[in-house]
């Protein structure tokens, strides 16, 4: 049996219980944070390696293709000229969101002091940031580390995105990495980082009205 083979084979709790068989499905090392990317939408192999650090070559095909075969991801071609193979969640798959903002509260308190060795994206802070986030809208953040946008209050789709909003979003929010550092480790509300003027609110839509007033 291929090493690929071998890793892509199911294990089970053999547990008659709902989360042990959601463990089955999404408790493997590296899973979640997989979904945690492709809430962004469309990702090719190259783009997920890249913004998994740590992770092995063999362990992120061996964990889509589970995903493939648990009906979490899909794996589809891009028309040409891009003519690229791209991984996204199906349905199921994006349901996993509040089940990853839940896990990403709870460890909010085990951030701690980032570490010289802590790898870091810029688009890691969409969910946290998302989470203190109310209403409906697009939202273009500017950070240091690069710029990402968000999609507020919807059921389906993107979650969030690499680079600036692709148009006019409700609210552009503009604030340094400790900012939103403080406000992912539960430390400091949005509102709260606002009215310090620690996070610079532009654009007319009702999000951005809402933050200013907060």
């Amino acid at each position: 049996m291929s090493r690929l083979r071998a890793m892509s084979r199911r294990r089970s709790y053999d547990q008659y219980c709902s989360a042990a068989r959601a463990l089955d499905a999404v408790g493997d090392r590296w899973t979640l944070l997989i979904v945690r990317e492709l809430l962004a939408g469309p990702r090719r192999y190259t783009d997920l390696h890249a913004d998994l650090p740590g992770v092995s070559t063999d362990v992120l095909a061996g964990r889509l293709k589970d995903m493939e075969r648990d009906g979490l991801a899909t794996r589809r071609r891009l028309p040409p000229p891009g003519a690229a193979y791209v991984y996204e969640l199906t349905g199921r798959g994006r349901e996993l969101l509040p089940v990853i903002q839940a896990l990403g509260k709870w460890g909010e308190g085990e951030l701690g002091e980032r570490s010289p060795t802590d790898a870091v994206r810029a688009h890691w802070f969409a969910l946290p940031l998302l989470r203190s986030l109310e209403g409906e809208g697009l939202v273009e953040v500017r950070l240091e580390e690069g710029d990402f946008h968000l999609y507020v209050g919807v059921e389906d789709g993107p979650v969030y995105g690499d680079g600036p909003a692709p148009r006019e979003p409700d609210a552009r929010l503009a604030l340094d990495s400790g900012t939103c550092v403080a406000v992912s480790r539960g430390l400091l509300s949005l509102a709260d980082a606002v009215r310090a003027g620690r996070i610079e609110v532009g654009g007319d839509g009702p999000l951005a009205k809402a933050l200013r007033e907060a």
